[in-house]
């Protein structure tokens, strides 16, 4: 701090501080078209919570990103549960109603050398920039740490994770919802292949797929 006058300018002592917050808070977020992520105009409430086993400082959001609410059962097949479904490093999201697709598919193959950028990331367009969708090591920590197996796991865990279905990359049709569960790591695997976290009754691990599947999204930020 300072002040001037006709002595001329004195300055105070310099003082430190930090900033932090709260994880267990709820924010609402306009979503819309124009910014090139949203398939449609919605209002959307989100949750937050921290704690998590294996990545216990990050704070997450508690439904998937586009969803109007969040899952009651972990085969809850409800298109206002399962939220929007993304193409590895693309910003656009996509709504499937079961049974129209908004908007229009990109069916063209994805291949380039990138894990998925900041710029593209819906997460951090969507909630703001501290936001960002979970890397491999992430997803590795508390899938590991939780000793998940199959559905169970996820879905017991303070994120709830459900099944809420995936869109075929040939053509963006609606497949699985209500008995597996798909999820995006920011991490490539091969210029065609990235990470991803996957859920079923049997089953639940990381495998790599390809990166123009649509998988849901499910947002953390930093401490």
């Amino acid at each position: 701090a300072y002040a001037t006058n006709e002595a001329g300018t004195a300055y105070g002592g310099s003082r430190s501080f930090s900033t932090d917050y709260d994880c267990n808070y709820i924010f609402g977020v306009v979503h819309s078209p124009t910014g090139g992520v949203a398939p449609v105009n919605k209002n959307v409430t989100y949750g937050t919570v921290n704690n998590i086993p294996g990545e216990p400082s990050k704070c997450w959001i508690t439904r998937n990103l586009g969803a109007d609410i969040q899952a009651t059962t972990v085969n809850d097949n409800r298109e206002a549960a399962a939220g929007w479904y993304w193409q590895f490093n693309r910003k656009k999201g996509y709504k499937h109603d079961g049974v129209n697709l908004t908007p229009t598919w990109t069916s063209t193959p994805i291949n380039e050398s990138l894990n998925w950028q900041n710029n593209e990331d819906p997460c951090a367009i969507e909630l703001g920039s501290p936001w960002r969708i979970p890397t491999y090591s992430e997803w590795y920590n508390v899938e590991n740490t939780g000793g998940w197996t199959n559905w169970d796991g996820p879905w017991n865990s303070g994120l709830k994770l459900h099944a809420a279905g995936y869109l075929n990359y040939s053509n963006g049709t609606l497949g699985y919802r209500g008995s597996n569960g798909y999820y995006w790591s920011s991490s490539q695997n091969t210029s065609m292949d990235g990470w991803r976290l996957g859920l079923s009754m049997y089953s639940c691990g990381l495998v790599r797929n390809s990166k123009a599947e649509g998988y849901s999204v499910r947002c953390l930020r930093d401490p």
